[in-house]
């Protein structure tokens, strides 16, 4: 499905459940850099396929949407 110039990587396979940074970056709305920073520092859990390949796992993209959500006080 194309929304809008960009791709939904979930309504393209929706029994996938690794995503490569670019999926991730379009999946969480995130630059690519943005995503590896956030590997590196630990904040996402990531699974390493061959020696140079990140691949995000959707329930702990999902995990960290829920954790970074916050909601505006007055």
């Amino acid at each position: 499905m194309k929304v809008e110039g960009i791709i939904n990587p979930v309504s393209q396979r929706p029994n996938k459940r690794l995503y490569s940074l670019k999926e991730a970056s379009q999946y969480l709305g995130l630059g690519i850099w943005s995503i590896r920073k956030k590997v590196w520092n630990g904040e996402i859990p990531y699974v390493k396929a061959g020696q140079r390949r990140i691949l995000l796992d959707i329930k702990d993209m999902d995990s960290w949407i829920e954790k970074n959500k916050t909601q505006f006080t007055y």
